[in-house]
């Protein structure tokens, strides 16, 4: 069976779309392709990651609260360590609930979306 569609990319709300894409641009590698008043698109191997100003934002709160969280990015790391020194030294914070610390690690973003590193994804 024939995929109907395939994943191009992800947007995500925040209060200042430039800091949310500089965060994504230096933490994925991407390329700026687009940018507004308002968003920021970046582009990098096979994936699109758009930055949304929203008047109002409130990040989600994670893992329970009164703003859910929708999404979250799960990335693949050779090094759960390293990976989290790099993210953290770019601007993520480090979450105080670890389910799994030692496959995944939970991460904020500038705007406060979560997101997970794990060694989990490898390829075989």
């Amino acid at each position: 069976m024939s995929p109907i569609a395939r994943i191009a990319g992800v947007s995500l709300d925040c209060a200042d779309h430039r800091e949310l894409a500089a965060f994504y641009q230096a933490l994925l590698d991407l390329e700026v392709v687009y940018e507004s008043d308002d968003s920021t698109v970046l582009k990098g191997d096979g994936i699109y990651v758009a930055t949304l100003f929203i008047d109002g934002y409130r990040p989600p709160e994670w893992p329970e609260g009164s703003v859910p969280k929708q999404m979250h990015f799960e990335m693949a790391v050779d090094d759960l360590d390293v990976a989290e020194a790099a993210a953290v030294k770019i601007g993520a914070t480090r979450a105080s609930s670890q389910a799994s610390p030692e496959s995944w690690r939970v991460l904020f973003d500038p705007a406060g979306h979560p997101f997970c590193i794990s060694t989990m994804f490898q390829d075989d």
